[in-house]
């Protein structure tokens, strides 16, 4: 009997990870890596916040924020395109505040004498 790790997929989930490799467009080993290495990951995170909770630190809300920091939600197309729309205006106004400094360097310029 080998001395198991307590982080260790079973092995039915191993298979399941293995058949849905030929889905997944990548190597069937490196499938298999990305998949034990994100349930491992998740599997610590949730045992930190059962620790938090346990420890009563869910009064302060700490595992909550721990999981949405660690493990955040892929933004919406309408919050992708929210976040898309104010790098365009950023950008706008950038290139306004530019274009002001140009033309007051080119009223300075001309005011002077040659």
């Amino acid at each position: 009997m080998t001395n198991q790790h307590p982080i260790t997929p079973p092995p039915e989930l191993v298979q399941r990870w293995g058949n849905d490799s030929t889905m997944s467009g990548v190597p069937y080993e490196q499938h298999i890596a990305n998949r034990a290495s994100q349930w491992g990951a998740d599997q610590e995170l949730e045992a930190c916040c059962e620790y938090m909770q346990h420890e009563d630190f869910h009064i302060r809300g700490f595992a909550t924020e721990l999981r949405a920091a660690r493990r955040p939600k892929t933004p919406s197309l309408k919050e992708q395109l929210l976040q898309k729309l104010e790098h365009i205006r950023d950008v706008a106004d950038k290139y306004r505040s530019t274009q002001n400094a140009i033309d007051d360097l080119r009223e300075t310029l001309e005011a002077l004498d040659d």
